[in-house]
């Protein structure tokens, strides 16, 4: 039920549909004035919804701050999170990567780099349905054409959210008693989440954010006033991510 509430979740806050909410309303209204009302409040979400520049610095606020390599101390190994797959998109004999896909170039960077032994690979499948190839599998392939060695490799496969990443991989880790210590690989703007999760659960993880969804602020003109489209999606984006938070903190997940 969880799982299902919180992809409805993820329409409700959506500032495209809200939009097209007001433009609906506005044009059932009976009154002129009503009309204009909610005209006037459809004007507004535009201009601030579009805006990318705000949103780009909301996000800037939310996301952790990246982590040089050079600072990350030997680790047993990293914790890689999944949800950067697509899975619906063909022919299905390859894996098709999304946005947040620096998850799992990081991850492969910080193998090579030497700081972590072992890659765990968390998540099962995002499908409603359910789905018979995992992400979790699927991004292991993509390390072994990488050339991490499978023996490097853990799964975690059985997990559809964040709680369930950090519980099934506590009881995965319970199999292999020599890794301790973990690096947490995930999107910046979901790290906050994931961290709290992995310590309620009862595993010390040190972030290391991947999969940035903001850029570097510019003093130009088009950075401030020309209007985006992809600014909708980077505040439904951050919308989704704190609702998320705050209701994982409300029942104790993280």
């Amino acid at each position: 039920m969880f799982f299902l509430l919180s992809k409805l979740l993820q329409y409700g806050l959506s500032p495209a549909v809200w939009l097209v909410g007001l433009l609906l309303a506005a044009l059932l209204a009976r009154t002129p004035g009503g009309r204009r009302r909610w005209l006037r409040a459809g004007a507004l979400l535009t201009l601030i919804g579009t805006n990318g520049a705000l949103a780009n610095e909301a996000l800037r606020v939310w996301e952790l701050p990246p982590v040089p390599i050079a600072q990350v101390v030997p680790h047993d190994a990293a914790v890689l999170l999944t949800g950067i797959t697509v899975p619906n998109r063909s022919p299905h004999d390859r894996v098709y990567l999304g946005s947040g896909a620096d998850r799992l170039t990081h991850a492969l960077w910080l193998y090579r780099a030497g700081k972590v032994r072992r890659i765990i690979v968390a998540g099962g499948s995002g499908s409603v349905l359910g789905a018979t190839q995992t992400e979790a599998r699927d991004l292991a392939t993509l390390l072994r054409l990488a050339g991490v060695p499978a023996s490097a490799i853990l799964l975690e496969e059985r997990s559809r959210n964040t709680r369930e990443n950090a519980l099934f991989t506590r009881q995965l880790l319970a199999a292999h008693p020599t890794i301790h210590s973990l690096v947490l690989v995930t999107s910046a703007f979901h790290q906050r989440r994931a961290l709290g999760c992995f310590r309620r659960a009862g595993l010390a993880v040190t972030p290391f954010p991947a999969g940035y969804y903001t850029t570097d602020r510019s003093p130009t003109p088009d950075y401030w006033l020309v209007p985006s489209a992809d600014a909708l999606a980077q505040w439904s984006r951050l919308l989704h991510e704190v609702a998320g938070y705050l209701t994982y903190r409300t029942v104790g997940y993280a």
